[in-house]
């Protein structure tokens, strides 16, 4: 039971990020008909389940912060590849910061570098009836001197493309987004317009899902139905329908159904509210542990479907928000990612930018992520130039019992 609730756990956990990683189909092989199991490690089974809270938590503030009328997705997956990768330019205080942010306390970079390579291998092979990509590049200023033990790094576990680019051309943006683009299917464009002129460095994840549902809808049977938005007020969308076997769990004022894809190892958890107005409850009590529990007593039942048609893309930056979570100095100008280079750096921005379809055949969906480094202002010595009247005073420091107080206005007088 204890291993079926951990691999379940890792399925939601990828499918909830809209997994996506790059892997070579063998056309001759038999496809399987179930999932798949995956042996974890140790460390991967702790990484696993602190990424799965730094998603809910994430999910969590980006919705509080997003507003109760908008769509949300996000890919916490491509933004913790892009953070982790950043962590390993991380010292001090700073890494400490990034890696509580990541709910990764306690953990190291080498560990996260490699269960994350371990898991990526493990998972190129789970499911070849989905197709999925994903990739990771840093990109480096020509006149920034780069560690190359940061380098290896990246390209060892992340398998980065390296990129270099001159901040002063115009061009540079465009190449970026041409990037992207390229490595999600077209369905992430024209993420930045403009790089702040002391950017450094930019270390970029994309991610691309596509999966057909296990039990695909009858496009013959969507009919245009009633959607109560959250202020209320409904809208006619293309309402999908099916009835058929799914496993579902009933909460306290939600149930929640997997819709799976392929031989099932990709499932979509869809958590749904009692109340046609609490599109907010069950998000406090979503946890790592309680999604666990949830999932472990689902049971297969036979379930009507009603499924709205669903295409939209989001986009936010995540400065703020991160902060919030703990690792605010990492863009401040204390900031210390001496491991990336001698040279003083910060974080300047983490954007993230995500799109998701889903019809009748199933979801396709693509994410990306840029965190943005830029160099500081090297901190220049502080002058006290003691040449106006001044005040002083002599004190004991254990007890800060003042002995003389005095003020001087003219040092020549005696």
């Amino acid at each position: 039971m204890k291993k079926t609730i951990i691999r379940r756990s890792i399925i939601s956990l990828f499918l909830f990020s809209s997994l996506l990683i790059s892997c070579k189909k063998d056309p001759s092989a038999p496809l399987p008909t179930d999932p798949v199991p995956i042996t974890l490690t140790t460390d991967q089974v702790s990484m696993i389940s602190s990424e799965n809270t730094f998603a809910l938590d994430l999910f969590k503030k980006v919705v509080e912060n997003s507003g109760v009328a908008g769509n949300v997705i996000i890919s916490p997956l491509s933004i913790s590849s892009a953070l982790s990768m950043t962590v390993n330019g991380a010292n001090g205080s700073t890494r400490e910061a990034m890696l509580e942010a990541l709910r990764q306390n306690g953990t190291t970079p080498e560990i996260i570098n490699n269960s994350y390579k371990d898991l990526t291998d493990a998972l190129l092979r789970v499911d070849q009836r989905v197709l999925i990509s994903i990739a990771n590049s840093v990109w480096t200023e020509n006149n920034f001197v780069v560690k190359n033990p940061f380098r290896d790094i990246l390209t060892q576990y992340y398998n980065a493309d390296a990129k270099s680019f001159d901040v002063t051309d115009p061009k540079v943006p465009g190449l970026v987004n041409t990037w992207i683009e390229s490595k999600t299917n077209g369905l992430i464009k024209n993420m930045i317009d403009q790089l702040d002129p002391n950017t450094v460095m930019l270390l970029i994840n994309a991610i691309y899902f596509k999966g057909k549902w296990t039990y695909q809808f009858d496009k013959g049977s969507t009919v245009t139905g009633a959607f109560h938005k959250s202020d209320g007020a409904a809208v006619n969308v293309p309402m999908m329908k099916q009835s058929t076997d799914l496993k579902i769990y009933k909460g306290d004022g939600f149930s929640m159904a997997e819709f799976p894809y392929g031989q099932g190892n990709f499932v979509m958890d869809v958590i749904l509210p009692d109340d046609k107005n609490g599109a907010y409850s069950p998000f406090p009590v979503i946890t790592d542990t309680s999604l666990k529990g949830w999932i472990a007593v689902m049971n297969k039942a036979k379930i009507d479907v009603t499924f709205p048609r669903f295409k939209y893309g989001f986009k936010k930056e995540l400065k703020d928000i991160l902060s919030d979570m703990g690792m605010g100095i990492a863009f401040s100008d204390f900031a210390d990612f001496s491991n990336i280079s001698d040279l003083p750096t910060k974080l300047s921005f983490v954007l993230h930018q995500a799109f998701i379809e889903t019809n009748e055949e199933g979801t396709e969906a693509a994410a990306a992520t840029i965190v943005g480094v830029v160099q500081t202002v090297a901190v220049l010595p502080v002058t006290f130039n003691m040449d106006h009247p001044f005040l002083y005073l002599i004190r004991e420091t254990s007890t800060n019992s003042i002995l003389f107080m005095g003020r001087v206005s003219d040092p020549s007088a005696n």
